[in-house]
């Protein structure tokens, strides 16, 4: 038998040993993520490969290896298939291809070969030739930089056109329409002849964008013409050295954080969603705050311990426990068609059929939310208003302080850091929630975010991109492409990053308020 100190000690390795292997088990999870997230901007080199793609028909074509999968067996180890993707005449833009390693007669670097990344997210495996310009001139491959910058220039030009002077015009003519002006009038036969004048200046500079062309050629000698208005990034991998490809990924970083998703969200950046997730984030902890805290203070100081204040208290111990799924339910239920229904009815009327606050949003999104973690809010600022001493208290009230004076000056200050510990428990759950925000404004896709510059500037009755449902859609084309998995994994690191640095504020800010108002206690 084992004495007291004895079943101590061995009650504290076991725990010991419980948190070492959970602490390991976090570290590799997050190792993994890591690892495979950062591969979706790791360049991978352009290889030459050569494989028998029918029955005496072999092809050569550039690509880039996705995976090798290996078998390994007695004292060999080799590739038993290949995964790559690869350009030719008949795909340009891309194709992924499985094949056994048998059919894959030679792989060697292609330092030569470029890597084209274009606009809309798709790649063109391909050498380089030369350029042409409007005129039918040409330039070399080392001017590549200073053309780009033409060409953006005069891409910039035809956006400001349509910005500044077309938008305005079709805004003009919108108001004829509502004030109801003839077709024949002067006022709108003018607008029709300056919408024309620059309708013409538009298309004559597309045309000349259209004529910068890069020519490139494929590993089977033919040629491929690419707008260079359509290329986003080029470069060759394999001629990079360790600082090259830093760069190249730092770059890649860059766009991924400010870039909107593309090819079905397997490619692209994470903009719209990040912008979404810290929106609804920030929304949902101003509308839970309050509630939270408020609901704390009247269980806490005003109401009696009774049976009534006892079933409350239960209740919201047991909304903790409630699927999340059902609150999205009960979201889509009450607050989009009964509380947005009736609102639309009130005060867009004249909108009707089509809904304005009765559809999913943003603003349903992080109420829900908010109902969500209410609990979590609730139980933590309790704790914190149980923390503060009853002297305090007893202080404030014989120095004449009424009892809300007593709450607002003393109590809440006091129990400030438990209240933050709330919110930090609020946010992290709230983060990851997938499930119920898919029913209530979360989308795979959103045309528009949230906040633009037409007033309101801050559109809360739109639908949003959220990082959790990008990393759901994603899971789903990972299965077939290796790039859409890379682009999930850095998705969830992103996440990962913006709870933990929202975390970090919110700790900050409760060390900061427990050194003021608990120095000494």
């Amino acid at each position: 038998m084992l004495n007291n100190r004895q079943q101590q000690s061995y009650v504290i390795s076991l725990g010991a040993f419980c948190a070492s292997i959970l602490v390991v088990s976090l570290a590799c999870v997050l190792f993994l993520i890591t690892l495979r997230g950062l591969d979706y901007f790791w360049p991978r080199p352009v290889q030459s490969i050569s494989f028998i793609n029918a029955p005496g028909q072999q092809d050569q074509v550039y690509a880039q290896i996705d995976e090798r999968h290996i078998n390994s067996g007695g004292n060999q180890t080799t590739p038993s298939a290949w995964v790559f993707r690869y350009s030719n005449q008949a795909f340009p833009y891309g194709r992924q291809l499985l094949l056994h390693s048998n059919k894959v007669t030679l792989v060697a670097p292609a330092p030569e070969a470029a890597d084209i990344l274009l606009n809309d997210g798709t790649r063109v495996f391909s050498e380089p030739v030369a350029m042409t310009l409007p005129g039918g001139r040409s330039a070399t491959l080392s001017q590549f930089d200073q053309i780009k910058r033409e060409v953006s220039d005069i891409r910039a030009q035809i956006e400001a056109v349509r910005a500044n002077r077309l938008a305005s015009v079709h805004r003009e003519l919108a108001s004829y329409d509502l004030r109801q002006v003839a077709d024949d009038a002067p006022a709108r036969l003018r607008l029709y002849e300056e919408f024309n004048r620059w309708q013409r200046e538009v298309t004559l500079l597309e045309a000349k964008l259209a004529d910068y062309q890069l020519v490139t050629r494929f590993n089977d000698g033919s040629e491929f013409d690419i707008p260079l208005d359509d290329i986003a990034r080029l470069s060759y991998p394999g001629q990079l050295d360790l600082w090259g490809k830093l760069a190249l990924v730092a770059a890649g970083v860059g766009d991924f954080l400010t870039d909107a998703p593309k090819q079905a969200n397997t490619a692209g950046g994470v903009f719209p969603a990040l912008f979404g997730t810290v929106l609804m984030i920030f929304v949902m902890t101003i509308l839970v705050t309050p509630f939270g805290v408020l609901a704390a203070v009247y269980l806490n100081e005003y109401a009696q311990d009774n049976h009534l204040t006892s079933v409350i208290r239960i209740c919201v111990s047991n909304m903790a426990g409630v699927p999340s799924i059902v609150y999205g339910v009960f979201g889509l239920g009450f607050f989009v068609y009964l509380v947005g229904g009736n609102i639309d009815e009130l005060f867009f009327a004249d909108a009707l059929p089509a809904p304005t606050m009765g559809t999913p949003g943003v603003f349903w999104a992080s109420l829900t939310m908010a109902i969500l973690t209410l609990p979590v809010v609730i139980v933590a600022t309790e704790e914190g208003l149980r923390r503060v001493p009853a002297g305090l208290k007893s202080g404030s009230y014989a120095l004449g302080a009424t009892k809300f004076e007593t709450i607002w000056y003393t109590i809440l200050p006091m129990a400030s850091p438990g209240i933050m510990t709330g919110v930090i428990l609020a946010i992290a759950r709230a983060a990851g929630e997938v499930a119920p925000l898919m029913l209530v404004g979360a989308v795979k896709f959103a045309p528009n975010l949230p906040f633009d510059g037409e007033f309101p500037y801050l559109h809360l009755d739109r639908q949003f991109m959220h990082l959790g449902v990008l990393i759901y859609d994603g899971a789903f084309h990972s299965q077939t492409d290796v790039r859409g998995a890379s682009l999930m994994f850095a998705s969830c690191l992103l996440l990962l990053l913006v709870v933990f640095v929202l975390n970090v504020l919110a700790v900050i800010l409760r060390r900061r308020l427990r050194k003021r108002y608990l120095r000494g206690y």
